[in-house]
């Protein structure tokens, strides 16, 4: 099958608008029509060489939800005509992890970044040249084909322009919000960034009662923005100092919890330092791989009993989480239409991006029109 897809041919290179060939999906695979994507900087990660990938060229896009055109041998859960949401990591469920409850750690994830699909080989193509699937998914694809591990069935009612963002957006920044940190009703937080990923901890940390939200970003519009998301109050964070302003809301305790959404080591010591004794920070924000350190001082780590944790995925088990998060948004819980602040068409992928790096876009999708 043809499809129009924008390739990655290597880093530090502007996407290809191209047509491409994909395979019928093999066993235990699914051939899906994409009709929206989300534009997330962890795929731009790639581009800028931050993220290491195994193959090059690849069709980079993890945030995707469409329509079940084909599916392989022993696919059951999904058939042709099925509304489905893509997941970047498709969950075994039978490793030490899944069966612990931990599936976005799944041990199949491992080969999330090689390119080809879970048996070694590839499904896209263009003439003899194989092309990589970033996440095993590749949903800047208008025809991808996916483990159907990876393929999360939802109700035909959700426009998939939107269902789209719970694909990794809204459960990473949700999920790290409810299920790794659990805030308590009552709490204060601290969220450092307020793109895709920092505005569904917003979300989340409204959802689960926090009578403080503090949101931080340097653009003032996405600031602003922030309160319809749950935000009672904004720090500009090349305006004023972040810390000295977070000790003066919580009346030199420090916040409950501290979110760091941005990926710099600053921004990560930042939310550290801004969480009370006792208190946790989350970080989220997918650092490049080459980065060894963050400045946190263990003597205070130890001393104010502080909590430092890693979250991928928000912790979240897609097959279960995906369709709830939809649900949130059908009873107005959870705001996917506010996220969206430009839709494009695949060939405008490349000013997609340079919009999300401008600070002009919480969430850009494109839309397979």
């Amino acid at each position: 099958m043809k499809s129009k897809a924008a390739v990655l041919y290597g880093a530090h290179q502007p996407f290809q608008i191209e047509e491409i060939e994909v395979d019928d999906p093999k066993e235990n695979e699914v051939l899906v029509h994409l009709k929206a994507t989300g534009l997330c900087h962890s795929d731009w990660h790639v581009v800028e060489g931050d993220l290491p990938v195994g193959h090059f060229p690849m069709v980079l896009g993890h945030e995707g939800a469409g329509v079940v055109e084909k599916v392989g041998p022993g696919v059951k859960h999904v058939e042709p005509g099925d509304h489905v949401v893509l997941t970047f990591i498709p969950p075994c469920g039978r490793c030490w992890f899944c069966v612990n409850g931990q599936t976005q750690l799944c041990d199949q994830g491992a080969g999330i970044l090689a390119g080809p699909q879970l048996d070694g080989t590839f499904r896209l193509h263009k003439g003899d040249q194989d092309i990589g699937q970033f996440c095993m998914i590749s949903t800047f694809s208008e025809y991808t084909v996916a483990p159907a591990d990876a393929v999360v069935k939802i109700d035909k009612d959700y426009p998939l322009e939107r269902a789209c963002l719970v694909g990794c957006g809204v459960a990473t920044g949700f999920g790290a919000a409810v299920n790794r940190a659990g805030i308590e009703p009552g709490s204060t937080v601290l969220v450092i960034g307020c793109g895709g990923i920092g505005t569904n901890v917003i979300q989340g940390a409204r959802a689960a009662g926090a009578r403080m939200i503090i949101a931080c970003d340097i653009h003032d519009s996405k600031l602003e923005q922030m309160k319809q998301f749950g935000a009672t109050h904004t720090v500009n964070n090349e305006k004023e100092d972040l810390i000295e302003r977070v000790m003066e809301l919580t009346n030199g305790l420090g916040v409950d919890y501290a979110f760091e959404a941005i990926a710099t080591p600053v921004t990560i010591g930042q939310a550290f330092d801004a969480t009370r004794k006792g208190g946790t920070t989350v970080v989220i924000g997918l650092t490049p791989y080459n980065q060894e350190t963050i400045p946190v001082n263990p003597f205070n780590l130890v001393l104010f009993e502080k909590s430092v944790l890693g979250t991928l995925y928000g912790s979240s088990n897609p097959h279960n989480d995906i369709p709830r998060y939809l649900s949130l948004y059908r009873s107005g819980q959870i705001d996917l239409d506010g996220l969206v602040t430009k839709e494009y068409s695949l060939e405008q992928i490349n000013e997609g991006y340079q919009d999300m790096l401008s600070g002009r876009n919480i969430r850009g999708v494109v839309r397979y029109w």
